[in-house]
């Protein structure tokens, strides 16, 4: 196969079988990439322009990257899914489980409802649903941080009331040196402000058969789990990035966004690239060293880039004045790519390079963003509704937003 052949084969592979096999068609992709991108450079360098062909293969060759690390991710999160164990042998436990299989699949809620009466938090009767057990919610938000790409970075509360009230110091907490027996002068009183982050409620509807749930060779909770978590994670994932705070968490590109340099608490500070709906034309990458160094000395060490893949797709090209890529494929299989030393977090919801758009954040999320949960997942079932076909109303609530407005940057494309 020639060199020409062989820069377009990443693009025209079969589904690989194993996670090797996937990474292995990926980091081939990006060798591919490599050498037909150098020779787009080298096209420009001479010509000023690049070949239409070499173009076209640079990217063909990026649209197959981002499929193959798309399927390459599919895989990792199927091998993350653990099957769900019995939680445990002591009679509660086992009590609860038998009760709860029996309301799933049958309908019968006299085991819950005395669950309930011993006062062990099963639900709250037939018509609000009913708990599911501990380790089905365990591993339903365990999936969600597989999945969901803010929640996996930032910081999550689990509550049991449906607010989390947060105090914080506007101006910082006061401070100073003095001797050991030295008075101590009196401070200012500090400003307080309250930070609010409502629980909302999540839904989902899995359906199945009664041929399905008759059958007792099939794991009802591990379906549950497996129908919901993906549902919850894309509808929570996008609420994250852009949910307005209705009904739903507020997403941190919904914050008013500012000029770094006239930044304040409670908006969030963006460099912009310098032309509208693009990169700069001269020195396009400058804009993400200058995001990285306005973010504190404290938060860099943490942060994380987040962008959807096609504008990972547009910075695959950059290189650094010594001719290396600044994004590098990860480490290994289930690892986040990088950028310039830092770890890119792919979140789909993020806008696409375009005007005014804010495409690209960077930021410590952990410190920056919150993330609440309020503890428990709740079934109901209904076999009237969509007969011959039973439903299971399936609710979880789920709050969040910026809770420090300092620890997360944004790129803006555009002039100014």
């Amino acid at each position: 196969m020639t060199k020409q052949q062989n820069a377009v084969a990443p693009e025209i592979k079969a589904v690989p079988e194993t996670i090797t096999a996937a990474f292995d068609d990926f980091m081939e992709a990006f060798e591919a990439f490599k050498e037909v991108n150098d020779r787009r450079l080298g096209e420009i360098e001479q010509k000023l322009t690049a070949d239409v062909v070499t173009r076209d293969k640079v990217d063909r060759i990026n649209r197959a990257m981002d499929e193959q690390k798309r399927v390459l991710d599919q895989m990792v999160l199927k091998k993350a899914r653990p099957p769900l164990g019995d939680g445990g042998t002591s009679p509660d436990t086992a009590e609860h489980k038998a009760a709860f299989d029996s309301y799933i699949r049958r309908g019968d809620d006299a085991g819950l409802r005395t669950l309930e009466a011993k006062a062990m938090s099963a639900g709250t009767g037939s018509d609000g649903g009913y708990l599911v057990r501990p380790e089905t919610d365990t591993e339903i938000g365990r999936r969600l941080q597989a999945v969901s790409p803010i929640r996996a970075l930032a910081t999550v509360r689990r509550v049991s009331s449906t607010v989390l009230k947060k105090p914080f110091a506007v101006s910082g907490l006061a401070s100073g040196w003095v001797a050991e027996t030295a008075a101590r002068p009196q401070t200012a009183a500090p400003q307080l402000a309250e930070l609010s982050f409502p629980t909302m409620e999540l839904y989902a509807m899995p359906a199945a058969t009664q041929a399905l749930l008759d059958d007792a060779a099939v794991d009802i909770e591990a379906w549950i789990a497996g129908e919901v978590d993906i549902v919850f994670a894309e509808q929570e994932g996008a609420a994250f990035v852009t949910g307005d705070g209705v009904n739903k968490p507020k997403g941190f590109l919904s914050y008013a966004a500012v000029a770094d340099d006239d930044w304040s608490w409670g908006n969030l500070g963006y460099i912009a690239t310098g032309a509208d709906g693009a990169f700069a034309a001269a020195g396009p990458s400058d804009v993400l060293v200058d995001t990285i160094y306005a973010l504190k000395a404290g938060h860099r060490q943490n942060a994380s880039f987040v962008m959807n893949r096609r504008t990972q797709g547009s910075i695959r090209k950059f290189k650094d004045a010594d001719g290396n890529y600044l994004w590098q494929p990860p480490a290994g299989a289930g690892q986040p790519a990088s950028l310039m030393g830092f770890p890119i977090a792919e979140a789909e919801d993020m806008p696409d390079v375009e005007a005014n758009a804010l495409a690209i954040a960077f930021g410590d999320f952990r410190a920056g963003y919150l993330v609440v949960d309020r503890a428990g997942v709740r079934i109901l079932r209904d076999p009237y509704s969509a007969k011959p076909y039973v439903l299971f109303y399936t609710t979880k609530r789920v709050g969040g937003g910026v809770q420090n407005f300092e620890a997360i940057k944004l790129v803006k494309f555009a002039a100014s």
